[in-house]
């Protein structure tokens, strides 16, 4: 089913080319569509991020359930010509990254949730570096705009979409055919952490659940055990 939320111009553009070629170049296996709110309710999606491939499977995924995605992106997407101006008329948020304007892309988020929009937050910050593509430490901004807002935080797992665009190389194998794995887990529960100052245990412990909620997903469709400790990446290196 088609999202019936508002959709200009670009953003039916984008979707009327992007999803026939999916369709036409990989495999899906979706799983745990019944997680993802209905149009109107806001919702936080917090996938994994193991390839450059994976938010165009994260988009489709949610089209296909009924909603339009609206990423946060590195702002560095946004200056590219032509992609730029067809991302920002799409409705997407730049995140600034260490800039005096870092907090404008959470601030953005909060609104759009508030607003009944889905908003797509990587927890991780990037592609993850862990040397087995498991998640990693997670970062704050997907359990602040939670918690913020009382909306629902839905952990998206996704496999296989690296070997459609290595994570390292970007090489592109489109065959044979490869089928792209994406599976919804139900919303974590963050009801005791609602409603309280939002301090850097608060932060911490919303995040560790989220990302614990996210690996467990992410084991299922890898039918394999996740390390018992989550690779810590330097941020300076993300």
């Amino acid at each position: 089913m088609a999202p019936t939320e508002r959709k200009g111009v670009p953003l039916r553009l984008v979707a009327s080319v992007l999803r026939p070629t999916l369709i036409a170049l990989t495999g899906r296996r979706w799983n745990g569509g019944e997680h993802i709110p209905g149009q109107g309710h806001g919702v936080v999606v917090a996938p994994n991020h193991i390839s450059d491939f994976d938010p165009l499977t994260c988009a489709h995924f949610l089209w296909d359930h009924g909603r339009i995605p609206r990423f946060l992106g590195k702002e560095s997407l946004f200056r590219i010509p032509v992609l730029g101006r067809l991302i920002t008329a799409c409705g997407q948020i730049p995140v600034h990254r260490g800039t005096r304007e870092a907090g404008t892309a959470l601030a953005a988020a909060t609104s759009a949730v508030e607003a009944g929009q889905c908003v797509i937050i990587y927890p991780e910050g990037t592609q993850t570096k862990d040397p087995r593509m498991w998640p990693m430490t997670g970062r704050s901004g997907a359990a602040r705009v939670a918690l913020r807002t009382g909306c629902p935080v839905v952990p998206l797992a996704q496999w296989g979409q690296h070997e459609v665009m290595h994570p390292i190389t970007k090489k592109i194998r489109l065959f044979p055919r490869r089928t792209v794995h994406v599976r919804a887990g139900a919303p974590v529960d963050l009801d005791d952490l609602r409603g309280v100052p939002l301090s850097p245990a608060v932060l911490t412990e919303a995040t560790d659940r989220i990302m614990d909620a996210l690996t467990d997903e992410v084991a299922i469709l890898r039918g394999e055990t996740p390390p018992p400790t989550r690779f810590e990446l330097n941020r300076d290196e993300g």
